[in-house]
């Protein structure tokens, strides 16, 4: 069990303060092919999570959006379009990698009026209180050294009212898709990140990052324990996925 010195690497104990370097190395690996490893490791089933996601949040023009870990800025991407020319999102990533290649791609797409791109750790948001409207993280939190206080951190910077939506990999709720998972998780993930991308060991890390990341019923209490209300999870793809919704009093 990692105390508070110690922290989960994959299934790895390592040095709290070296995990943050070691996943930034996995997503400076896995930046380029991100979004195609996405649809091969999917089957493009992520798209749809995702809009999922997008159709629970109720984000409306005018409205200010922090998309967390936004990664290559999918979510980004359909945000800007709903809040609009009054409204503003914000891509933040830990990684300038993915960073990078989120402003490319979006930049590419004509997404420049209503956007910001800050490179940031969940953890410490460098933004100010009661200041968002709508918070996302999409496979992002299992990344996370200290998850409460990324948690806390959120509370922190969304308006009264607001909500934080996190779209994670979670416990598959049936025994045989949780087995036909490992299986292609484990097996199968890892061989796909080599023909690919040429990095085994990042897609292998990420494989073991899912299975040690909180379940459902955990993570909710963990945002309970932060200070979330009507707290609420929804299992997608047989609990393979959950998103879960909070809402700051």
């Amino acid at each position: 069990m990692a105390d508070d010195k110690t922290t989960h690497f994959g299934f790895r104990t390592v040095e709290s303060k070296d995990k943050a370097g070691m996943v930034a190395g996995v997503f400076h690996s896995v930046a380029a092919k991100y979004d195609l490893m996405n649809d091969l490791m999917s089957g493009g089933i992520h798209r749809l999570w995702k809009q999922f996601t997008i159709e629970s949040s109720a984000v409306r023009p005018g409205q200010k959006v922090l998309d967390i870990a936004g990664g290559t800025g999918d979510l980004a991407a359909k945000f800007s379009r709903l809040v609009g020319s009054q409204g503003k999102v914000v891509l933040a990533d830990i990684n300038d990698s993915m960073l990078k290649v989120g402003r490319e791609k979006l930049t590419n797409k004509g997404i420049v009026d209503n956007i910001e791109y800050v490179q940031a750790n969940a953890e410490c948001l460098p933004f100010p209180d009661n200041h968002f409207d709508c918070i996302t993280i999409a496979f992002g939190l299992r990344n996370v050294t200290d998850k409460d206080a990324a948690i806390r951190s959120m509370l922190r910077v969304l308006k009264p009212g607001g909500r934080l939506l996190i779209l994670e990999f979670s416990k598959p709720s049936s025994e045989l898709l949780g087995k036909v998972y490992d299986r292609y998780s484990f097996d199968i993930l890892p061989k796909m990140g080599k023909l690919v991308t040429n990095d085994e060991e990042s897609y292998r890390y990420l494989a073991e990052s899912i299975r040690m990341h909180p379940d459902q019923e955990t993570l909710k209490g963990m945002m309970d324990e932060a200070g979330f209300v009507d707290t609420r999870y929804h299992n997608l793809t047989g609990g393979i996925v959950a998103l879960h919704r909070g809402i700051k009093p």
